[in-house]
Parts: C-alpha cells; sequence; structure tokens
C-alpha cells in the first residue's frame, strides 16, 4: 500500500482520537484489533500513530515554536494532525526526505483542509525544516555533552587545571553555539 495512503489513514485514527479526546495508542490498538468496515490500518500508518503519539509533546511544541499566530490547541483538527505527521516524518524519520513529507502534508491540506491552510502549513512545515537543518545532529550533541563530562572529570581530578578560563565578566572565551530558532519576518 502506497505511503500516501497510509498517512490518510494515520491522518483519519489521529483525528478521530484528538476529536474523542481519547489516548491515541488505545484507539490505535482498537483500530488493529478492529477495523471495521474499512481494511487492516497498514504498517506505516501504525509507524506514523504510534511515533506521532510517542512525540507528540516534542512535535507540539516545535510547531508552537516556528507558528506565526497559532498554537497547536488552537489550529484546525485536520490541519493540526496533519502537521503533526508531516512533523514526525521531519524530525524523526530519517527514511523520508524533508521534501516528501511536506508535499504529502500539502497534498492533504488540498483535498481536506480550507484554501489558507496549505500556505500555513508549507510556512510552518518549511520553518521546521529551516530549523532542524540548522541544529546540530542529535548524535554529535550526544558526544559533545560526553566529550564536556568528560573534560570536566578530567578537570575535578587535576587540582592544577583551572578549567575554562573566563574574564572577571564570567564571559567564557568559549565561541557561543549557534541559536537554531527562527526569527518570523514582518512584511
Amino acid at each position: 500500500m502506497a505511503r500516501s495512503t497510509a498517512r490518510k489513514r494515520a491522518l483519519n485514527t489521529l483525528y478521530e482520537a484528538d476529536e474523542k479526546s481519547q489516548d491515541i495508542l488505545s484507539l490505535l490498538d482498537e483500530r488493529i484489533a478492529h477495523p471495521g468496515a474499512q481494511t487492516p490500518l497498514p504498517d506505516y500508518a501504525i509507524e506514523i500513530v504510534k511515533g506521532v503519539a510517542e512525540h507528540r509533546r516534542q512535535i507540539d511544541m516545535t510547531l508552537d515554536e516556528h507558528s506565526t499566530g497559532w498554537k497547536v490547541r488552537r489550529m484546525g483538527v485536520v490541519d493540526r494532525n496533519i502537521l503533526r505527521i508531516a512533523a514526525w516524518e521531519i524530525l524523526f524519520n530519517d527514511e523520508v526526505p524533508d521534501k516528501v513529507a511536506i508535499d504529502e502534508a500539502l497534498a492533504l491540506a488540498k483535498t481536506l483542509c480550507d484554501d489558507d491552510s496549505p500556505a500555513f502549513i508549507h510556512g510552518l512545515l518549511s520553518a521546521v525544516c529551516t530549523a532542524k537543518n540548522a541544529a546540530p545532529a542529535p548524535e554529535s550533541v550526544a558526544e559533545e555533552a560526553d566529550e564536556e563530562s568528560s573534560d570536566s572529570d578530567a578537570a575535578a581530578s587535576d587540582p592544577t587545571d583551572e578549567g575554562d578560563v573566563s574574564d572577571s565578566s564570567g564571559v567564557s572565551d568559549e565561541p557561543a553555539a549557534p541559536s537554531a530558532e527562527i526569527q518570523p519576518t514582518v512584511d
């Protein structure tokens, strides 16, 4: 079954859980056990729903951070769940190129949402992609943290090591890490 169809089926499940204020995973378990009149959920739809459920808090925070004027909780139910699916694919699924995730979200929005939604969804997902690509990869962040930890351990065990040298203002000689935050532009 095509991934486009799986995304639509995942959207149906996320939409239903959202509308009913039901736990996503409990509804997914129901849909897997009893698909009703529909065919069983495709594996990729199940993967999407589980991924969105597992990372929903981080996905919503990311969408809120990059959205101009609309928080996730105020968005239309269909719009917000299309965004959640695409954000999950962008942030947590390396098998799907970012552009494909955006294009698939736009295809769903064009058929299921009002006329203004595709432009809003495109802009928001583009900002999420830009921020993701500007941030260091999760592995390199973990490696840097490990290196800093072992540097701190070495400094703690060597009483002659003074660690990072700062001037009297408390400003470190170390360069600041680049910010991944995207500032909205005002037309």
